[in-house]
């Protein structure tokens, strides 16, 4: 299977730069799998697709201020992306520019906040350890001087609103790098909708690292490797799946990082395993789902492993020619566009 069977053309200014307000009036393409029927609505409507009884999965990780930019000791400038907490004061780092972080160098930030260059940790990759004031926390201090990490692709500077709007609204465990955006679309009025019509929302965690997004370098699909990322799954979640999927009823993820976990934590049976662990599953096209029914996501970028994992879900073709569908409709693209509901 090649890379290229996922490519797709996408005019620059369908990208969208900032999200819908409010958050749930972002557009909705609901694409039936069975048939590859399309329907164009607004995202509150998806309380219309689901019945009482479904099983509705969010991912509360909650995205930490992880963009830090500083200064080395000879006044160059240098931007951080953290990635990972290797120890309580030692990350693994995305650096820029890399070749000028050699081990033994020192970082400057502000807020008194600095670092040591400890060692390499693969390609653009470091290993720093982080000393703080006394009387403050790194993760404290984080909040003050760390920026959000906006992905590239939007072109812009970081807003302070962008604070509020890159995360979901059920957003509670500190750890991702990246937002689960299928999630940015809920609002609390819209949660509470979806309750009150006997809609159970359960939640799992896995803290989005740059590897969901890292660029498939390779030409056959089969040859990619996805990197680690943790997640955890409580033991209310594991149950009301377990129980939902012996009485017949859907388990509905919201977002691709949804999927990865519960198909991540399921048995060979379907069976869900309540607990915590790392996943780097590769979920794309002749994967057999065993768990997931339908799915809530965004609209994702050409040749990626999102876009794979989604066609795996929905069939190549029916996927493709809804992104063909979605650009001549004006659809918005990427992490603060609108959202897909495959059902």
């Amino acid at each position: 299977m090649k890379v290229s069977d996922f490519d797709y053309h996408l005019p620059k200014e369908l990208i969208a730069k900032f999200p819908a307000e409010p958050r749930d009036s972002a557009r909705l393409m609901v694409l039936h799998r069975d048939t590859g029927e399309i329907e164009h609505r607004i995202f509150r409507d998806i309380v219309d697709y689901l019945v009482p009884g479904d099983v509705l999965v969010l991912n509360d990780t909650k995205v930490i201020p992880a963009r830090l930019l500083g200064r080395l000791s000879t006044g160059a400038k240098v931007e951080l992306l953290l990635l990972r907490q290797v120890e309580p004061d030692l990350w693994e780092v995305m650096a820029k520019p890399a070749k000028k972080l050699k081990t033994g160098k020192e970082l400057v930030f502000e807020g008194g906040l600095r670092g040591t260059v400890e060692g390499y940790a693969g390609e653009g990759r470091r290993l720093v350890r982080f000393r703080v004031p006394e009387g403050v926390s790194f993760m404290e201090l984080l909040e003050q001087v760390g920026h959000v990490p906006l992905p590239p692709y939007i072109e812009r500077e970081e807003r302070p609103e962008d604070r509020k709007l890159y995360q979901t609204v059920f957003a509670s465990r500190p750890g991702a790098v990246a937002a689960p955006t299928a999630g940015l679309h809920f609002t609390e009025e819209l949660l509470e909708r979806l309750r009150d019509k006997g809609i159970i929302i359960k939640t799992v965690t896995l803290h989005v690292g740059p590897g969901t997004f890292k660029p498939v370098k390779v030409e056959e699909v089969e040859k990619h490797q996805m990197d680690y990322e943790v997640y955890s799954v409580p033991q209310e979640t594991a149950l009301e799946v377990n129980r939902a999927k012996q009485e017949g009823r859907r388990i509905v993820a919201v977002g691709t990082t949804v999927v990865r976990t519960l198909e991540s934590a399921a048995g060979e049976d379907g069976t869900v395993k309540a607990g915590e662990g790392s996943t780097n599953l590769f979920i794309y096209p002749g994967y057999r789902f065993k768990v997931v029914d339908a799915l809530v996501t965004n609209f994702h970028l050409p040749r990626s492993t999102l876009i794979m994992l989604v066609s795996a879900f929905a069939g190549r073709e029916k996927v493709l020619n809804a992104y063909r569908e979605a650009v001549k409709e004006g659809y918005r693209f990427y992490s603060y566009g609108d959202a897909m509901f495959i059902v």
